[in-house]
């Protein structure tokens, strides 16, 4: 058996940051001057979104996770800064806590102007902030046995991300609401299981042949093989408030892609769940985060959602050295002890119940744990 090439399983991070009037603390359209003053320092690491409140970053492919660290926190430097001479300020969360979506404007674009006219009141209410995260894999057909095992991650993996408890001044009983604003479109969710990458190919020929889609990007799972890349790429995660949160998602999710290949190249492979069972759990995720319980299905029992991810940690432990990713994958531990990003939104609402201060807090969280 040939010794696993630990620096193949590079990283790309993409975030999606909200841009605030810091008067009112409101969504704000920023009409692109964001973004056009962002290319001249950051070039095509920054991009327009559908909704102009929203910009989106995404890093070099990082050969590991310190340079992922220190690409986001570029970023998001750079981001702040620009927003900040041009009278914005900008925040990290899965939704915003009380603008509305029907005053925020839709940036004109083709490709925009066609999803919103194809998908209506489903795209203009799409107002969602998301972190994604892409594994580079040694071939197609890699990334799609590793998709198909990771699948049961996802909820996990979720659960430790959930930071959008509000929606449109409400208190939502959800730590993540941002996957219900997501659900109305087609093609979300939990990804199908694909026997061979053939088999995901001639699905993708069908739906581009009877005019469901253009193109391969336009299915939204909340994993899937990228439809030009050789990565896997995970949706699932609202984005964090802070980049340490991010990058210990980000080598959490490195890490579960490398212990799944570790075990394919010991011919042992994890077991494949059913969708609608993974589905269960990425409900439980999103109602509860880290607070309740997911089930074993292993065990089939409901077990403390904490207690699944300390038994993830140590699945994935004995990859985390090689890929040098161990004090990003511990900042795990900070989050099972000090909650996610909703807890804290929920507990600044608590003791002040008033929303303003949440979306202070946000913002005063974008810049935390950057030097």
């Amino acid at each position: 058996m040939s010794p696993i090439n630990y620096s193949a399983f590079t990283v790309g991070v993409e975030e999606e940051y909200m841009v605030l009037d810091p008067k009112t603390l409101e969504l704000t359209s920023h009409d692109q001057k964001i973004v056009h003053e962002a290319h001249k320092k950051i070039a095509d690491k920054v991009k327009a979104e559908m909704h102009q409140a929203v910009v989106e970053v995404g890093t070099s492919i990082c050969k590991d996770i310190e340079e992922a660290y220190k690409d986001v926190s570029t970023l998001r430097k750079t981001i702040h800064q620009i927003a900040g001479d041009l009278g914005f300020a900008v925040g990290a969360a899965g939704t915003h806590p009380f603008s509305h979506w029907q005053t925020q404007l839709i940036t004109d674009h083709p490709r925009y102007s066609e999803i919103v006219n194809e998908m209506q009141e489903a795209a203009r209410s799409n107002l969602i902030f998301g972190l994604h995260v892409h594994v580079g894999m040694e071939s197609r057909e890699m990334a799609l046995h590793i998709a198909n095992s990771a699948s049961y991650f996802l909820p996990h993996i979720y659960a430790l991300s959930t930071n959008s408890p509000f929606w449109e001044g409400r208190q939502t009983g959800y730590k993540s609401f941002r996957t219900k604003v997501f659900d109305k479109f087609p093609r979300t969710g939990i990804p199908e299981y694909f026997e061979s990458i053939e088999a995901y190919d001639n699905y993708v020929k069908l739906l581009v042949k009877t005019n469901c889609i253009d193109n391969a990007k336009k299915i939204w799972w909340d994993l899937r093989v990228h439809p030009y890349f050789n990565t896997v790429e995970f949706r699932i995660c609202d984005v964090p408030m802070t980049v340490e949160e991010t990058i210990a998602l980000t080598a959490l999710i490195q890490a579960v892609c490398v212990k799944l290949y570790k075990l394919r190249t010991q011919n042992l492979n994890f077991i494949i769940y059913p969708r609608a069972l993974v589905n269960e759990n990425k409900w439980r995720a999103s109602r509860y985060g880290i607070d309740g319980n997911l089930i074993d299905f292993g065990k089939e029992a409901e077990v403390n959602t904490r207690v699944l991810i300390y038994e993830l940690l140590d699945f994935v432990d004995d990859v985390v050295d090689h890929l040098g990713s161990r004090p990003a994958v511990q900042r795990i531990q900070s989050i099972l002890n000090g909650g996610t990003g909703a807890d804290r939104q929920l507990a600044i609402y608590e003791a002040t119940h008033d929303l303003h201060p949440v979306v202070d807090g946000i913002r005063a969280e974008f810049l935390k744990g950057i030097s």
